[in-house]
């Protein structure tokens, strides 16, 4: 077992080589490069796999022993300062390692075929990839410091893969919002980290709990300043995970291709923040004026992104506020100390949306190759309807994560939502209220894009144009043909 942690600091650089490779491969030898590019998104796949199986084996060993596996090295020493990095592994980020990997690898193949036809094809891998590491790396981080480093490059590779179709107009000014947006809550959060530096004289998790504890205990530090510092780090959770009132640049981050909608919303950017609130919980719980903030913030977003959902007529719009309103029960639970039942619905989550965002990567390249790329028809939920007979393996999934995240039994989400909202009924009825409300709100806006997407009749505005043009409705599958390249080149001439 002391072997396996002793190795635990090579996950976040196992799936460093295969953006380097790309990027390096595309300035030096471009023709090479792209003719194994398939070779290329093969290599990113197995290298996370080979993650996943060592976080599988870390989650086993966590569960046997229940031990905390911790290792440092100095990287700057002098009188007055010590700066050290390292890794912790311990059961926070067991779970998430294993939630970034096996939901990383499902995305890497979907895109293989999604992106096929895109010129930006090894571009977008090695983003991926290098999206994959960040996270990876600020899962394992053993200090504050090292988190806000892996937290910028998270957030650099979300600006990037949010603008990746940089040529349009629309894209440009979306991951400039997202960018701007998630500065507002990393400036307030590096803040943060210094306060506490200051406070405590320690980057470290276990010493910064410690001394702060004790000063807390001992009465000998102003409660006031201790509390400003203590939002400050939360700022930056609020403006990562899309929490009110920072959860302005979300739906914007839609104009990305719907591999990485999956991606941010699932696994990687939007639960950066929740493990950082989980991570200093003991911090955050000695201050019951931030967990009653935190708790507060959660139910507003709650109410917020389901009744926002509800007027959504773009179905990765609709989907993405979904997102924030479930990042909300999952903030509440952290606001009222149930840091399990807020990790478990992380998880249920992040898989139930991503099999959503999947389904809807399908349904939206099947529109086009009726109309070509026009998101204005290609995701409109109210110009579809009938497409079961077209993409009749998409339904059945689609029909699944809608099921899960309306917290239907037995699906995932039932159990983990259902303990949120017997917390929050312990907590305080009217919060209570609120969630079940949400909770029925969720039902109606999945339900709502499920009927007007797949039910009734295709609208004839689609049959005439399908017969005007001469296309048909195709599928894009994991393994499955790419579709008319006709089409192909259209998709390709509307991008660039």
């Amino acid at each position: 077992m002391e072997h396996i942690y002793q190795y635990s600091g090579i996950i976040p650089f196992i799936t460093l080589p295969v953006p380097m490779v790309i990027m390096g491969g595309l300035l030096l030898f471009p023709t090479v490069t792209k003719k194994i590019r398939r070779m290329l998104s093969f290599s990113s796949v197995v290298l996370l796999s080979i993650v996943m199986l060592f976080s599988l084996n870390l989650l086993l060993q966590q569960i046997y022993s229940s031990s905390i596996y911790k290792s440092v090295w100095s990287w700057t020493i002098n009188n007055d300062f010590s700066l050290e990095f390292g890794y912790l592994i311990d059961p926070l980020t067991s779970i998430m390692l294993i939630l970034i990997t096996t939901v990383g690898i499902m995305v890497l193949i979907y895109s293989d075929n999604y992106m096929s036809h895109d010129q930006g094809y090894l571009r977008f891998f090695a983003s991926m990839s290098f999206f994959n590491t960040s996270m990876l790396g600020l899962v394992s981080s053993c200090n504050l410091i090292q988190i806000y480093i892996f937290w910028e490059l998270v957030g650099m590779c979300s600006y990037l893969l949010i603008g990746f179709w940089f040529t349009r107009p629309l894209v440009g000014t979306a991951c400039q919002k997202a960018f701007i947006t998630n500065r507002v809550g990393d400036f307030g959060l590096l803040l943060g980290i210094l306060g506490f530096y200051w406070i405590t004289g320690s980057f470290e998790f276990r010493d910064l709990f410690e001394i702060f504890n004790n000063l807390i205990y001992k009465n000998e530090i102003d409660l006031l300043f201790v509390t400003l510092c203590s939002l400050l780090l939360f700022s930056g959770a609020v403006a990562k995970s899309a929490q009110f009132p920072l959860h302005v640049w979300l739906p914007d981050a839609m104009e990305g291709p719907t591999p990485i909608s999956a991606l941010i919303h699932a696994a990687t950017m939007v639960a950066a923040g929740i493990f950082l609130v989980a991570r200093l919980l003991p911090l955050f719980l000695v201050i019951p004026y931030v967990m009653n903030l935190i708790a507060l913030i959660g139910i507003l977003t709650v109410l917020l992104g389901a009744t926002l959902a509800l007027a959504q007529k773009d179905i990765k719009r609709s989907l993405a506020y979904s997102t924030m309103s479930q990042l909300g029960y999952i903030m509440l639970a952290l606001g009222l100390g149930s840091s399990r039942a807020a990790l478990f619905h992380l998880i249920t989550h992040a898989y139930s949306k991503a099999l959503l965002f999947l389904g809807s990567g399908s349904i939206i390249h099947s529109m086009e190759a009726v109309v070509g790329y026009s998101p204005d028809k290609s995701q409109n939920m109210v110009l579809m309807g009938g497409l079961t007979k077209h993409v009749p393996i998409t339904k059945i999934s689609f029909l699944l994560g809608t099921l899960s995240l309306c917290g239907i039994p037995p699906f995932a989400c039932f159990w983990s939502k259902d303990e949120i909202l017997n917390d929050s009924w312990l907590y305080s009825p009217i919060f209570s209220i609120i969630a079940c409300s949400a909770a029925g709100l969720t039902a109606f806006y999945m339900f709502r894009i499920y009927l007007l997407t797949f039910e009734g009749h295709l609208n004839p505005y689609f049959q005439d144009y399908s017969g005007k043009k001469g296309s048909s409705f195709y599928s894009i599958s994991l393994w499955g043909k790419e579709g008319p390249s006709p089409i192909k080149k259209k998709i390709i001439y509307y991008l660039y």
